[in-house]
């Protein structure tokens, strides 16, 4: 299928726009190339302290200089759900290393928070500045230059984008990412849903609302509603940094086993010296981002990755920007229905045909490059076939044509919505972005005088003291920048502003700040740029300004006499950040770049 000259269009865009800056990035990887065994650089003591720890048999394959070593960073810990599971992979992957005759040894270790335990607390600060330690952390895993292939132990979050950047410092290895997989279903999401609103009306109790989240959260696996940390696995697919189909393969089955041992033995195959050498530079090109771009749109993925996208694209020399985000939303029709796009799972969006049912109808369109190398091969036709095990070994057969349950997922004929999911707000107030998936159509347009407050908390406090304007209204909470606080998610609004629109109310938030990867149906425009901190327009507004949310046309503007309004002094906040580690990232919150560029601090 020829492609779509519109994303053809965007994609050329996009390497013009980061020539020099790609060609910078390919000469560094090009230096660092080597076809033989990185170990066999190291002088003698080096040497011995790369494989004084391993077995004996070990150090005798180490010895030989010739075969891989696979060095693994891990972001394991047992508070994450997600990545509880992979507590003992280092040992099935050693074991899968020797087997083709290579060895493996952990490189490292990468902090992993859980944005569902921090959410509304003082911890989530530090948790979009986790994905820029995340990537230092991975840099100084591999940084001994011992390893001729890296997997990636990652899942949720900042964790996967954190990953990548790292792994980008060592483009001229082959580096595979290796998922654990989601938990089973539990409570259907739409009750949960019910349940935390009826909990911010003060409805039922907090016996009621903990009952109902253990019932959602009740075991190992990443969280089964489509936020961030699914949106990770799906990106990891489209990009072609995963084996083929195995995203959301349960943790602790056989099949998860096989796809684990498949990653290792394509590391081994794929090292500079293996028999089928590859580097990371060769899949992490424009295309592969443009890909995975078209598949958070197709698929209505979190708003996190109008972050973690060009983040991650600048650390392989790609420039990035909301606007090319907004353009292909334009040109990719919606084809899933998560939640909380939608009532489903992870788990029945996987079972209806997935990942690989999606890119099958984008490419029967010209909505993805196929042009594209993964770390499985050439093209993206593997990754749309399904992985099963046959006489105990892994296979791939073909999806069923048919979508299994087209309130889920749908065919390209047949979309949800002509448009993806995602927005870029521009006005007078600056730049945004808004997800509108979830959001009615009736509920994207919003004019209505603003309530302002300067924190989530204040927003709450005055909600529960029945302190908000009657009628329609739209929710301002600024100083929630990168620079103010770190950028928290206000996932903590969710249920109280989604009780209002249950009224029959219109609501909006405008902020600064970013929302859960799992916000829903209250039209937003976050990541506001400039924020407050810096002096943004968000800073000069006043309870009872008349704002404009209009989704559909992608603009945020302030109404009214606008020279008066941005001659007006800006509001002046001075955060606290003080206690639970959030003091140590003073530096970051320094010298961290703007929201539409990544919010990161490398660059």
């Amino acid at each position: 299928m020829t492609l779509n000259p519109a994303l053809d269009a965007i994609t050329q865009r996009i390497a013009a726009r980061s020539a020099t800056l790609r060609a910078q990035f390919e000469a560094r990887t090009e230096r660092y190339k080597t076809t033989e065994p990185r170990r066999k650089k190291l002088s003698c003591a080096n040497y011995a302290h790369v494989v004084a720890a391993s077995t004996e048999n070990d150090k005798l394959q180490a010895a030989l200089d010739t075969v891989p070593n696979i060095g693994v960073v891990t972001a394991y810990n047992d508070m994450l759900s997600a990545h509880q599971p992979y507590h003992n992979y280092p040992e099935k992957i050693l074991k899968a290393a020797r087997k083709v005759g290579a060895t493996s040894q952990v490189a490292g270790g990468v902090p992993a928070m859980c944005d569902g335990v921090t959410q509304g607390r003082g911890g989530m600060e530090l948790s979009l500045f986790s994905r820029d330690v995340i990537a230092m952390s991975a840099a100084i895993a591999l940084s001994h230059d011992a390893f001729d292939a890296a997997l990636m132990l990652g899942v949720c979050d900042k964790i996967v984008p954190g990953l990548v950047i790292g792994a980008l410092s060592f483009a001229h290895l082959p580096v595979i990412f290796v998922p654990a997989g989601p938990m089973s279903s539990g409570l259907p999401n739409p009750e949960k849903a019910r349940i935390r609103t009826l909990y911010a009306r003060g409805e039922v109790g907090r016996d009621a609302l903990l009952a109902a989240e253990m019932a959602s959260y009740h075991g190992v696996g990443t969280c089964t509603f489509y936020g961030t940390a699914n949106s990770n696995q799906m990106l990891m697919e489209m990009m072609g940094l995963h084996v083929p189909g195995s995203a959301f393969i349960h943790p602790h089955t056989e099949l998860r086993e096989a796809l684990t041992a498949a990653a290792v033995e394509r590391a081994a195959l794929t090292a500079a010296n293996g028999k089928a050498p590859a580097c990371l530079a060769d899949v992490l090109t424009v295309k592969a981002f443009v890909n995975g771009v078209v598949g958070l749109m197709a698929t209505g993925g979190s708003t996190n990755h109008a972050l973690h996208l060009p983040a991650m694209a600048r650390a392989a020399g790609i420039i990035l920007t909301p606007e090319d985000l907004n353009d292909i939303s334009r040109i990719v029709p919606l084809l899933a229905r998560v939640y909380p796009n939608g009532s489903a799972d992870t788990n029945h969006f996987h079972a209806a045909g997935g990942v690989g049912f999606v890119m099958r109808e984008l490419l029967s369109v010209g909505l993805l490059h196929a042009d594209v190398q993964t770390i499985w091969g050439e093209g993206l036709a593997d990754y749309c076939r399904e992985p099963i095990l046959q006489d105990g070994k892994v296979i791939w057969r073909d999806l069923p044509q048919a979508s299994g349950d087209e309130a889920v997922l749908r065919p390209i004929a047949n979309p949800f919505s002509v448009e993806g999911g995602l927005r870029e707000m521009k006005g007078n107030l600056g730049i945004a972005v808004s997800k509108i998936s979830a959001v009615k159509p009736e509920h994207q347009f919003i004019e209505a005088p603003c309530a302002v407050f300067d924190d989530q908390d204040d927003f709450l406090a005055a909600f529960k003291a029945g302190n908000i304007p009657d009628g329609d209204f739209i929710c301002v909470v600024r100083f929630q920048g990168p620079k103010a606080n770190g950028m928290p998610e206000l996932h903590s609004l969710t249920p109280s502003l989604s009780s209002l629109l249950d009224q029959g109310r219109k609501v909006a938030l405008v902020s600064d700040g970013r929302m859960s990867g799992a916000s829903g149906k209250v039209a937003s425009a976050i990541h506001l740029t400039p924020e407050a901190k810096d002096g943004g327009p968000i800073s000069k507004l006043r309870s009872g300004d008349v704002l404009r949310v209009d989704c559909e046309n992608g603009t945020l503007s302030f109404i009214g006499n606008e020279a008066s309004f941005l001659a007006r002094e800006p509001a002046v906040k001075e955060t606290e950040m003080d206690g639970l580690g959030r003091e140590l990232f003073a530096p970051f919150r320094r010298v961290v770049g703007a929201a539409d560029e990544g919010g990161a601090v490398f660059w």
